[in-house]
């Protein structure tokens, strides 16, 4: 099967990234693997093609268009789910360290194979929750950027996602909506977890307007120990 993608190299194309002939093919082979697999496991609700370029492929890898990456940096991607924005991001950024995490281990599974098959290097992915490997020293503030696409509170997400960071650092969360009254509410978080919200970033791109946000927050303090707290508290009683 033919697949366009003029739509997908005329957006990058306005973000300043140009697609060579192995990133097309790995994106398309991605696809192609997503929706095979979601045929017998729940991976995403969005299988069009089209739809899967705007809504994963080019959602993901906007956060280039606010963050500069550098060759030596690594990112960790909570909540990964199908691989976004991790993949991508990946495929976009092949010098990019990143660790893909999820709680699901079939979903683990699902992402090992897609790193296999489209031969990237410098990726891996981990079976675990947020709440526990946040408390692993191989994981706990080693990275340069935490990102994550997860639908949760952003108090919730900063208590996941702050401890990975490293000092300096930034956890950036993807965002849609209206978010004004979310990131108020989160600053008793962010001052307990060591953070600080450094900018908001609001845009809309695409078809559909998408209307898409980031909060970028810094790593201005070591996470205390006792955070993150013990499995599902984070969501159930947000700080």
């Amino acid at each position: 099967m033919e697949y366009n993608l003029d739509y997908f190299k005329s957006v990058l194309k306005k973000w300043n990234i140009t697609l060579s002939q192995v990133q097309e093919r790995q994106f398309i082979t991605f696809y192609q693997m997503l929706v095979e697999k979601n045929r017998v496991m729940n991976l995403t609700a969005i299988t069009d093609f089209n739809e899967a370029v705007e809504k994963h492929f080019l959602d993901s890898v906007s956060l280039g268009t606010v963050i500069d990456f550098n060759k030596n940096d690594n990112l960790i991607d909570m909540g990964t789910g199908a691989g976004f924005p991790g993949i991508p991001l990946k495929i976009i950024y092949p010098d990019l360290k990143i660790t893909l995490a999820d709680s699901l281990n079939k979903r683990v599974q699902f992402l090992n194979d897609v790193i296999g098959e489209l031969q990237l290097k410098g990726i891996e992915a981990v079976h675990g929750r947020a709440e526990d490997l946040g408390r692993k020293e191989e994981y706990r503030e080693q990275y340069h950027f935490c990102v994550s696409r997860a639908v949760a509170n952003l108090s919730t997400l900063c208590e996941y996602c702050l401890p990975f960071v490293s000092l300096g650092g930034k956890f950036v969360s993807y965002k849609s909506g209206e978010i004004s009254k979310e990131v108020e509410d989160a600053r008793n978080a962010l001052f307990l977890l060591g953070g600080k919200i450094e900018e908001v970033y609001k845009f809309q791109f695409g078809n559909h307007d998408l209307h898409r946000s980031f909060v970028i927050i810094s790593k201005k303090k070591k996470t205390p120990k006792i955070y993150p707290r013990k499995a599902g508290t984070p969501s159930k009683h947000p700080l």
